[in-house]
């Protein structure tokens, strides 16, 4: 019998699709609960899941959004390359990052996979892909701005087995730990993304035993094929035609630059379609992103247009067609470099938001921060006297949208589900105080409503011989508003040397050398407006004077409303917009 003809109660399909989603839970947790890293178990920069024997995604944890369409690929590239019988067998797992083959993002992100077998049939997998610490390369982090080819970018995994029939490749574990700066981190990574596969397969068995591999395996098919019936349901109530945006890039890290993105959004009653042609091609320094991160790009803003709450499996995203020239920023190839690939990869995001916000106004708000604002500081710490490493990203503003104003300091949406690293624990584990932490509040992203505040982040350095090492995106072309509300601000950061002396604002650095009581001054993007600030319910616009996130010069500038500095009483309108109403 195969699987179509297998019959399915509507409780039985919900009882499985429940167990997937809860395996996924917990496989989610039990990796973040034995990882090494702040950056996995504090910030949650990775993503768990099942996929089918076929490598269609089943469920996804995730902390990181930008992970939506990666496990696929890397299951498939595993499948791909070993496509003989025999080939894979039970207790075997794959270790891959290899951006151009499966990987997909940049070879810090680790992917692990694992073939489910139950009675000697492979009938799912367990895949995870986690940040680590370290991957070795030319820089602390193993991330950089001024690297020109992915061989500088630290060791890649190009699907091979780190695990045959349960026992470990020792030799690949030993090459691993003589090539990453803290091999306890990235090891200890390693060994929990090992775990949390294991009670992936262990639950998938579990529930195969429960309710029998074939009403499992055909419960899988029909929900598949139920979530591509849900997005064709909510693809026909969105307006059909050609939706287009142009965008840039500031530059590569190198110098070169603006590089000119676009997208060309098609809708019809049966294909959502994204065309990237036209973009800049591949270029020297690591902005390139892979056509997997694109496709994860795409697929993040796909979901919000048509259903956000939605469970997330590959049927979805059946409608969803992807183009982009081979060898463009969008799609780049061996040996591009990519270690901040997330910069382009958000703007694959970006460029179907800006186009098709004017659009659906309902589900799509103004730009926000858009970029990771990703930070590395390096150096030793001034209690321990060991070296200390912090790799993470930074919040920001998000943009305002039909009668909402914007949030202020969330991650961008390729970060998703993430954290910052606690003060207390930053403060504990590395070498720096914070001196500061607070909204931007500068007044950016005038509108009917507002964009959101950005934020200001301060590290001191305890110690000398200290490195930064960042990269802030949208630092000279704006977070956009739409429908008449006005653009944000940028981010930015700079260094206040000891002595008093500022360096910067700078959108990039790499490897800029600290000092003790060097203070680093990160500060975000306040999202784009939306609608004319002119309307702006006047008694919002003195709150937002009394919350000082705008001055009340502003408030007189940007909405015409004449606040009382003491009292914060509104006590008249500017004659435009007593005009304007």
């Amino acid at each position: 019998m195969t699987n179509q003809n297998i019959n399915i109660d509507p409780f039985t399909l919900d009882i499985v699709k429940d167990s997937l989603t809860a395996i996924g839970d917990e496989m989610f947790y039990a990796l973040a609960r034995t990882s090494m890293s702040p950056i996995i178990y504090e910030v949650l920069d990775y993503a768990s899941g099942l996929t089918d024997a076929k490598g269609n995604l089943l469920t996804q944890g995730n902390g990181v959004t930008g992970f939506i369409g990666l496990l696929t690929f890397m299951v498939k590239a595993t499948l791909e390359k070993f496509n003989k019988e025999g080939d894979l067998k039970p207790g075997d797992i794959i270790i891959i990052n290899d951006p151009y083959m499966g990987g997909g993002s940049h070879l810090s992100d680790v992917g692990l996979v694992m073939p489910i077998f139950y009675k000697g049939e492979l009938v799912a997998f367990s895949a995870n892909k986690a940040h680590w610490t370290e991957v070795g390369g030319k820089d602390p982090g193993s991330w950089t701005t001024d690297s020109t080819e992915i061989y500088q970018e630290g060791l890649q995994f190009p699907c091979v087995k780190l695990f045959e029939e349960g026992k470990v490749n020792q030799p690949l574990v030993d090459i691993i730990a003589a090539n990453v700066r803290f091999p306890d981190l990235s090891l200890g990574d390693m060994w929990a993304q090992v775990a949390a596969l294991r009670t992936g397969e262990r639950r998938f068995i579990e529930l195969c035993g429960k309710y029998g591999k074939d009403l499992v395996l055909a419960s899988i098919d029909r929900l598949l094929e139920h979530g591509e019936q849900i997005t064709r349901k909510e693809l026909a109530k969105l307006p059909k035609g050609t939706f287009e945006a142009v965008d840039y890039i500031d530059d590569d890290g190198l110098g070169n630059g603006p590089l000119k993105v676009q997208v060309k959004v098609t809708i019809t009653d049966d294909k959502f379609i994204c065309d990237f042609t036209g973009s800049h091609p591949q270029v020297l320094g690591p902005v390139n992103t892979s056509y997997a991160a694109l496709v994860s790009a795409v697929r993040t803003v796909f979901l919000a247009v048509t259903n956000p709450s939605q469970d997330v499996n590959d049927g979805i995203f059946r409608p969803l067609e992807i183009i982009a020239e081979k060898g463009s920023i969008f799609s780049c190839e061996r040996p591009a470099a990519v270690s901040t690939y997330w910069k382009t990869m958000a703007y694959g995001t970006d460029l179907v938001w800006k186009a098709l916000a004017p659009v659906v106004p309902h589900r799509l708000t103004a730009g926000h921060l858009l970029s990771v604002c990703a930070v590395i500081v390096a150096g030793m710490h001034q209690d321990t006297n060991e070296p200390f490493l912090i790799v993470e990203p930074s919040v920001g503003g998000w943009g305002a949208g039909q009668g909402k104003d914007g949030e202020a300091g969330q991650f961008c949406i390729g970060d998703g589900e993430t954290f910052n690293v606690p003060v207390e624990v930053a403060e504990t584990r590395y070498g720096i105080m914070v001196d500061e932490y607070s909204f931007r509040a500068d007044g950016a992203g005038a509108g009917e409503y507002r964009g959101g505040s950005g934020v200001i982040r301060s590290y001191r350095a305890m110690t000398d011989n200290q490195m930064l090492t960042a990269t802030f995106g949208r630092h000279k072309f704006l977070p956009w508003g739409f429908n008449g509300g006005k653009d944000g601000s940028r981010n930015e950061f700079e260094i206040i040397k000891a002595n008093g002396e500022k360096d910067g604002p700078f959108g990039k650095c790499a490897r800029y050398p600290l000092n003790k009581n060097d203070v680093v001054r990160l500060i975000t993007a306040t999202g784009g407006g939306y609608g004319d600030p002119l309307k702006r319910n006047p008694e919002k616009v003195a709150m937002d004077v009394k919350n000082e996130f705008i001055t009340v010069e502003q408030a007189r500038e940007d909405y015409g409303v004449i606040i009382n500095p003491e009292t914060f009483a509104v006590e008249g309108f500017t004659e435009e917009r007593q005009r304007r109403e």
